[in-house]
């Protein structure tokens, strides 16, 4: 019995999760936090972040001299000469050779210089871009988000409207058996309430649509309970709409992500240039070599007039007395290469003119999306006033119908 008691408290804890779980509505705070944790195309541009950290290492690592160790160990077999009587014989005899290259540039025409500070542009492009996508998916979320609250007040007012017809067919069949009114108003309103259940069916529809593509954008998988709270907070602040639509582009243009996108990406084109430009001039670098062998065949010498053999000395007195080292600079002048360098010098400067475009255009985008969303503000703002009076204006309505009404007008 006792043992029944626990599994029947189990039973109700479990289903009363499952309600709670079912029931919860998303706010739109917790919408816009789940998508900045979850999109997609976050997480990818914060690879994107990943890989330009990696590159200014790699224009960090420029300014470092590369050294690389080589080592060969090689057997000879098959007909060679033998060293004691000079006779060709099959034998087979071992080599080993080894080396260390150093090099460093010098001088590269500032390419490296110019390649680092490109590659800290391309790093702060990639917060930039970063914080562009964190922006337009919060944007998203909550355009979606109000088209759900949108399409909510749709359906509310699509089920009023159906009560207030159907009341109105219920009041009108007991106005046409008394003889009040024609049976044909009947079927007018018959077709009003047929037309209005097809638009809470159409609403219904709407809604469910709007809760899927917002679930969609916030990469929820199982989205058949999905659903949001009826409202949000709305504040009166309409301090914007007391400025100039010229100083809230100014103002903008401090803090708009897409503009400092654009204008590092030019600055991105000049140090392109800059590196193109530098390939034109000669380079200098410093090298240093070590290299050393070691055999291990038998070596021949004369004692007392016979030519004798002996083992071959030891690994690390080879290493020693075959050991020789290399040091200097090089100079490379460029000469002609396929106009491959000119080539790339032109096509950074239409690079960089490109990107002048581009921030011009941002700029007048800025310019138009701000015009246009502080005109469709103020629009706003009075088409509500505008609602609020037509709404009074028919609660008196109302009210004095409601009063002929109640004494049999």
């Amino acid at each position: 019995m006792k043992k029944n008691s626990y599994f029947s408290l189990i039973v109700i804890l479990f289903f009363g999760l499952s309600i709670q779980a079912q029931s919860k509505k998303w706010t739109l705070e917790e919408c816009v936090n789940y998508a900045l944790e979850n999109n997609i195309s976050i997480k990818q541009s914060e690879l994107d972040t990943q890989i330009a950290s990696v590159d200014k290492k790699s224009a960090l690592g420029n300014f470092l001299p590369s050294i690389n160790l080589t080592t060969n160990h090689s057997w000879n077999i098959g007909l060679n000469q033998d060293i004691t009587t000079g006779l060709l014989r099959n034998q087979t005899t071992q080599f080993t050779s080894s080396g260390a290259n150093v090099g460093i540039d010098i001088y590269k025409g500032l390419q490296n210089q110019n390649n680092l500070r490109r590659a800290n542009l391309a790093l702060i492009a990639s917060k930039y871009q970063l914080l562009k996508m964190q922006e337009d998916i919060a944007l998203n979320v909550a355009n979606a988000f109000l088209q759900v609250l949108f399409n909510k007040e749709n359906l509310k007012v699509q089920q009023e409207q159906l009560a207030i017809n159907d009341k109105q067919l219920t009041r009108s069949i007991e106005l046409v058996n008394a003889g009040s009114i024609p049976r044909g108003d009947v079927l007018d309103i018959k077709a009003n309430l047929a037309l209005n259940r097809q638009n809470v069916v159409a609403a219904e529809n709407a809604l469910l649509i709007s809760k899927l593509s917002l679930a969609q954008l916030l990469q929820i998988k199982e989205f058949e309970n999905f659903d949001v709270i009826d409202s949000i907070r709305v504040t009166d602040e309409i301090a914007v709409l007391t400025q100039s639509p010229n100083a809230i582009v100014e103002k903008a243009k401090e803090s708009r992500t897409d503009l400092k996108i654009a204008q590092t990406n030019l600055e991105i084109a000049q140090q392109n240039l800059a590196i193109a430009k530098g390939a034109l001039q000669p380079t200098i670098q410093g090298f240093y070599g070590f290299n050393t062998r070691i055999s291990y065949a038998d070596v021949a010498t004369i004692s007392g007039g016979t030519l004798v053999t002996k083992p071959a000395n030891p690994f690390w007195t080879q290493f020693s007395d075959n050991k020789g080292q290399s040091f200097g600079a090089q100079l490379s002048i460029p000469v002609f290469n396929g106009f491959s360098v000119k080539n790339n010098v032109e096509r950074s400067k239409v690079n960089l003119e490109k990107s002048k475009i581009a921030l011009e255009q941002q700029n007048l985008d800025l310019q138009r999306t701000v015009y246009a969303a502080f005109t469709d503000a103020k629009g706003a703002l009075n088409a509500n006033e505008s609602a609020i009076s037509t709404l009074e204006a028919r609660q008196e309505a109302y009210n004095y119908a409601k009063e002929k009404y109640a004494v049999g007008m």
